[in-house]
């Protein structure tokens, strides 16, 4: 495996992110740690992030946590999925947290959700609990840019997710909603309230709420790319 150092640089082209990603399939999370000096977790409860932190050091990513692509400048997103030994993912993928507010005028096209799924490096993880964490591998990368059937059916879930929140049913809006995309709160405890807009237009105080790809969405592009 290349070492660290040739690793760290914000990459110039899709073919060197792409590259960097090979290189590090087959590698497991405690090596990668080891090698970058970074401490391990004793699991991903408190730590969901990790895995994802570990993976930017070595591919160069350089959005941090600020609002947009983690690589701006290529205008890719990178999401990692723990899968099980099937090779389907174990759980749902966060995107972007859903605005509760200022959503007039707001489209698909315009949407945060739609800019993060533009295209996507999806890094395939061990996820199964019996595995533990250092001995976790990296599975092969795949580059995943949606098709209009895939893009298609995205909008009309967030048209219909952003409907609910624009007319203050925010609270009634359950991980049922949406076929391949949900709404569900997204907060470390239930002090961390935020503003949104109520049932009569009336500002109120409500959790979080962050948009998330379900498992079947995900699994249908891991299985298409991957022959499963």
């Amino acid at each position: 495996m290349m070492l660290v150092d040739q690793f760290r640089s914000v990459p110039n082209s899709v073919e060197t992110l792409f590259q960097r990603a090979m290189a590090l399939s087959g590698a497991s999370l405690g090596e990668l740690a080891d090698r970058a000096k970074l401490s391990i977790p004793a699991n991903l409860k408190r730590d969901k992030g990790w895995v994802g932190m570990l993976l930017e050091f070595y591919l160069g990513a350089s959005a941090g946590s600020k609002p947009e692509q983690d690589f701006p400048e290529l205008g890719i997103e990178l999401k990692t999925i723990p899968i099980d030994a099937q090779g389907k993912p174990l759980e749902t993928t966060f995107v972007c947290v859903a605005p509760l507010t200022g959503n007039s005028g707001v489209t698909w096209e315009s949407s945060h959700v739609r800019h993060k799924l533009k295209r996507v490096l999806w890094i395939p993880v061990e996820g199964e609990r019996s595995i533990p964490l250092a001995q976790r591998r990296i599975g092969t990368p795949l580059l995943w840019v949606p098709t209009q059937e895939e893009e298609a059916q995205l909008r009309d879930d967030w048209e219909e997710l952003m409907d609910l929140i624009v007319l203050g049913k925010v609270e009634s809006i359950t991980a049922r909603h949406g076929e391949y995309l949900q709404i569900r709160p997204k907060a470390a405890n239930s002090k961390a309230l935020t503003e949104a807009v109520g049932e009569y237009g009336q500002p109120i105080m409500t959790l979080p709420r962050g948009f998330y790809l379900k498992k079947a969405f995900t699994s249908a592009i891991l299985a298409r790319h991957f022959g499963l």
